[in-house]
């Protein structure tokens, strides 16, 4: 069992839960075929990670391989580093070739900017052309670098909700030194959900999303509840499931079964970590320190109030204020991808990353182009590492499918 993890290997020692799920699986969408054997249920998932499962994993073979024609599984915005506008990478490396130290996450240090920078298109080339970036793993790695050197700093804070309470406590109990400053570019996942669902809906060619695998990280931190509007307005299940691969086969399952009994709710798969109410204390902490506002997603525009910046009562630690670094108005964003690059389109859900020409061809995870290759949690990047069987037919093959 070499070089397999151990949740691959509880995947293949318990096969006969997966055969038991696939069946489940393929009961409802039997059953739900009697309405209309054209049909297709298409299930969004709005995590990175549970697409890096889905794939890596071979969900989407085993559930085709088991016959299963008429359930779709579509990958949604999952990837805060994908939609961070690229007008704030370009500032970023603006700020590292300036002198000053700029901190930032691994995959955020290889994004590619639309428009080079004094010859630099990343952060990364902007360390190659001199400038002081360092990657770090955490705010608090960052705060505590900072303390030692003195220098002025800038720390890039991309993330979901996951990510804003750790970066709102250590303002509130002082941690963060005088010369560091931290860009909040924080995006908010609920609002990016009903825009792909009206993206979707738009489409009149195509099948609408039928339910949705809330994402388990975020969950943790807005809970249960904060799906409840999607259920309703939309009239369709909305399940919050783990990452493990039987989480995800449970979450299917569950959509498929509200879906044959006309229901549409919110249901918490993903208990051992989430509560419907959400972790109280830090939604209250990054509230406290954060203000949502209308924010852009690079390829796709100005979403209404789904980005988090710094309130005034803490505007000492704004990046922006304190080194002049200009707000990005609706009026002002500009469609901000490469040509032919379809990572706006693959990010709602609305193409595959095989849909787009670049797809490895001119863009690889060697040398992306868009956004969409770069981070673990980008679709394009997982597709190009796992393809799309993953471990498809080792899976089938334990249980019994094929």
């Amino acid at each position: 069992m070499s070089g397999i993890s151990a949740i691959e290997t509880a995947f293949r020692r318990r096969s006969a839960v997966t055969s038991v799920l696939v069946g489940y699986i393929k009961k409802y969408a039997e059953d739900l075929a009697r309405r209309d054997p054209h049909y297709v249920y298409k299930i969004m998932d709005f995590c990175g990670t549970h697409e890096w499962t889905i794939v890596h994993y071979g969900i989407r073979s085993v559930l085709e391989t088991s016959g299963i024609k008429s359930v779709e599984l579509v990958a949604g915005p999952g990837c805060p580093v994908c939609v961070t506008p690229s007008y704030f990478v370009e500032e970023a490396i603006k700020l590292a070739l300036e002198g000053v130290v700029v901190y930032t996450y691994g995959d955020v240090f290889r994004v590619p900017a639309l428009r080079g920078v004094n010859g630099a298109r990343s952060l990364a080339e902007a360390r190659a052309l001199g400038g002081d970036v360092r990657v770090v793993q955490s705010f608090i790695q960052a705060i505590i670098d900072a303390r030692g050197h003195g220098k002025p700093s800038v720390f890039v804070g991309i993330g979901f909700e996951t990510v804003a309470p750790g970066y709102s406590e250590a303002v509130l109990r002082g941690l963060v030194p005088p010369n560091l400053k931290l860009m909040s570019l924080v995006k908010l996942t609920p609002p990016a959900m009903f825009y792909a669902l009206d993206m979707m809906q738009e489409k009149p060619t195509d099948y609408p999303v039928s339910g949705v695998i809330a994402p388990g990280h975020v969950s943790t931190i807005v809970g249960g509840k904060a799906w409840v509007p999607v259920a309703e307005q939309y009239g369709i299940p909305v399940v919050v499931a783990g990452f493990e691969p039987h989480d995800v086969l449970t979450a299917i399952a569950e959509i498929l079964r509200q879906l044959r009994r006309g229901e549409s709710k919110v249901v918490i798969e993903y208990a051992r970590a989430v509560r419907w109410e959400g972790n109280l204390r830090a939604l209250s902490s990054m509230y406290t320190v954060f203000e949502a506002v209308d924010d852009a997603w690079r390829g796709i525009g100005f979403l209404p109030k789904s980005g988090l910046r710094l309130r005034g009562a803490f505007a000492e630690h704004d990046a922006m204020k304190y080194f002049s670094v200009p707000e990005l108005a609706p009026e002002r964003w500009q469609y901000d991808l490469p040509r032919t690059c379809r990572c706006a389109e693959v990010t709602l859900g609305k193409a595959r990353p095989t849909d787009c020409p670049l797809f490895m061809r001119a863009c690889t995870p060697d040398r992306p182009v868009g956004p969409c290759m770069v981070s673990m949690e980008g679709t394009c990047a997982i597709w190009a590492r796992f393809g799309g069987g993953g471990l498809a037919t080792d899976v089938a093959r334990d249980a019994g499918i094929v």
